[in-house]
């Protein structure tokens, strides 16, 4: 990646930020150096609470009053100190010279006003035009990052986007006044893989045009190998190496630097083990508990313990507050059909809006099929009434995205991990307490912090907590909806590898819902990809990573983040966005943005074949 050795547009020297609450000082941002060249892109990476954000918020003079303040340093924008500005001056930098790109969209853009009027108002703060120019400024705002038809958009509400658009909205408004730096912090962590790429490119090729500096704040070293021509990497609010990008990824001199690089997991191999920065969880053999019959290991005549056949699920749209008339249906799940294993683990991988989380919610119990069926050990699970429904819900358990809002924060960590053992079996104090501690044990916490609260906890130890509640019944199958993409890549590591450790000794299956596809690799024994609600490729995960055959699987592995910046791979580039399940385009569903796409594809509907033993794909090339 060539870095352009034009002027020093940005130099922050020896920046210190703190908080003050109560006699104590957090030193958020402590001795903080680094510059900016014009055209060129700075990644700044770390773990959360290592100072990333508050160094962007320090660069704009944002830090939260009165507890926050800029101790000492100095931030030379354009050659002059913006900490020695005033508050009205700053507000003429920022937006014109400096602005920001934050990580939510949805919080980012006010729900109650237009895209036209969020963007004619941050044009308005910086310019003294009539109403007819910002209009026309506000649309070439939009068409430069590629919103179609940008003057009908001038009229939608923020709810009326995807997430992918809405970030477009969001980096309009924050370019719309020209400005020579952008800060884009965590711009694309919500995004799918496809949208993700998109959005990288146009923020390069605006780049390409303009001479735009950006710092690109992040904690996945993939995007520094996508984006970035230099790197910090932060630690406790200090930057602990610095330098050209290729170097640090060939040559980290720092142990944390290098720890951060191993443990990001990799989609050109199947890494063995990912490098845990806090260590890994106790390193006894878990015993297998067999008491009772509780934990059945095997399946019964070795068939699979869950087998799903051409399984729908179709949502009413309804018209009229009266009458409710249904005058469509979203196919949220379209006739899928899939096994697991005992002691396996299925990826099911896809864009925001596949149909993933209602495939999971189907076998969770949690809505009810349209057609087809769910089978657990043979059984249709349909069919469980009262005491078998209830086994059903102990032996199917879930773990969710955000440990935080999947954790109830009135509840002491003893009553969440044991409410799946107390609701469905019938269990003396002492056998729950017993195994309270001997789940909290096995995934890595200690049994007497069971009487906390979840605040009390970090992310990846609320993550934790969230595996021992799955674990406490005595599952056969966890659900695991994005159960990593929450956390920062160390945590992440650690909840992998523990997910993997507990797998190999209980023998428990998995279905793994993720848009990470390392990820995928990393803990998958077969993987599915879905697209608007079917599944389009299905095989051995390593079969499918190996050898990809439908094009939209080639052009989700063309998209994901590379683990080094001289990896090359071919780049497919999906246009547009996935259709409305509501009303899905007739024969092949992705026919309107494959690139392979031909008048069949339109038309007919492509069949499902085996292609290699275990390797299906439904696509009219094969």
């Amino acid at each position: 990646m060539s870095v352009d050795t034009g002027n020093v547009i940005l130099e922050v020297e020896d920046l210190h930020t703190y908080f003050f609450n109560r006699g104590s000082t957090v030193k958020a941002v402590d001795g903080v150096s680094f510059f900016l060249r014009e055209g060129e892109t700075l990644g700044i990476v770390g773990e959360s609470g290592c100072g990333k954000t508050m160094t962007a918020l320090s660069l704009l003079r944002l830090v939260p009053q009165p507890a926050g303040k800029i101790v000492s340093g100095e931030i030379r924008l354009n050659g002059e100190d913006i900490l020695q500005k005033s508050d009205d001056e700053m507000r003429q930098i920022r937006g014109r010279q400096i602005s920001m790109i934050l990580q939510d969209p949805q919080t980012s853009l006010n729900p109650v006003f237009t895209i036209g009027n969020q963007l004619m108002e941050a044009l308005g703060m910086a310019r003294r035009e009539g109403r007819k120019n910002m209009i026309t400024r506000a649309v070439d705002a939009l068409r430069n990052v590629n919103v179609a038809a940008p003057e009908r958009r001038l009229e939608d509400f923020p709810h009326q986007m995807s997430g992918g658009m809405k970030q477009r909205v969001v980096g309009a408004i924050a370019l719309s006044c020209e400005p020579g730096v952008i800060i884009a912090d965590e711009p694309t962590t919500a995004l799918d893989v496809t949208i993700q790429l998109q959005y990288l490119r146009l923020l390069k090729d605006i780049q390409a045009e303009t001479g735009l500096a950006i710092i690109f704040i992040t904690h996945d070293f993939g995007v520094v190998a996508r984006m970035c021509d230099r790197v910090a990497v932060m630690y406790a609010g200090r930057v602990v190496e610095n330098g050209p990008v290729r170097e640090i990824f060939n040559e980290p001199s720092h142990p944390y630097t290098r720890a951060l690089i191993d443990s990001v997991p990799k989609l050109e191999e199947r890494t063995a083990r990912l490098y845990s920065i806090e260590g890994q969880p106790p390193g006894r053999t878990y015993r297998r508990l067999l008491e009772d019959g509780r934990i059945m290991v095997t399946t019964s005549n070795g068939n699979p313990l869950i087998q799903v056949n051409g399984l729908k699920k179709y949502f009413p749209v309804t018209k009229g507050l009266i009458l409710m008339k249904t005058i469509g249906y979203v196919q949220a799940v379209d006739s899928i059909s899939f096994s697991i294993n005992q002691g396996e683990t299925l990826g099911l991988v896809g864009e925001s809006g596949c149909g993933k989380t209602t495939t999971s919610k189907l076998l969770l119990r949690l809505e009810t099929p349209t057609d087809g069926e769910i089978l657990l050990d043979g059984k249709n699970i349909q069919n469980f009434r009262g005491s078998e429904l209830q086994d059903y819900r102990t032996t199917v358990q879930a773990v969710f995205q955000d440990p935080w809002s999947s954790l109830s924060p009135r509840m002491r960590v003893r009553d969440i991990v044991a409410e799946p053992l107390v609701v469905n079996r019938q269990v003396s104090h002492q056998e729950r307490d017993d195994r309270v501690a001997e789940v909290m044990s096995q995934v890595g916490l200690h049994a007497e912090q069971a009487n906390n609260y979840p605040h009390e906890f970090s992310g990846g130890q609320r993550q934790r907590i969230a595996v021992a509640s799955a674990l406490a019944s005595y599952p056969k199958m966890i659900v695991l909806d994005e159960p990593v993409s929450a956390l920062d890549v160390s945590i992440r590591a650690q909840i992998m590898n523990l997910l993997v450790d507990l797998q190999a000794e209980y023998n428990v299956s998995y279905l793994l819902i993720a848009h990470n596809l390392a990820t995928v690799r990393y803990m998958a024994h077969q993987t599915a990809v879905m697209y608007l609600g079917q599944i389009v490729e299905y095989a051995e995960t390593e079969e499918l990573y190996q050898n990809p055959l439908h094009p939209y699987t080639k052009a989700l592995f063309s998209a994901a983040l590379p683990s080094h910046p001289d990896l090359v791979r071919e780049e497919i580039v999906l246009t547009g966005e996935v259709p409305s399940p509501i009303n899905p385009p007739s024969g092949c569903r992705f026919h309107p943005r494959c690139p392979f796409a031909m008048d069949q594809c339109s038309v007919d509907i492509p069949v499902d074949k085996e292609v290699a033993p275990g390797h299906r794909v439904s696509c009219h090339l094969y």
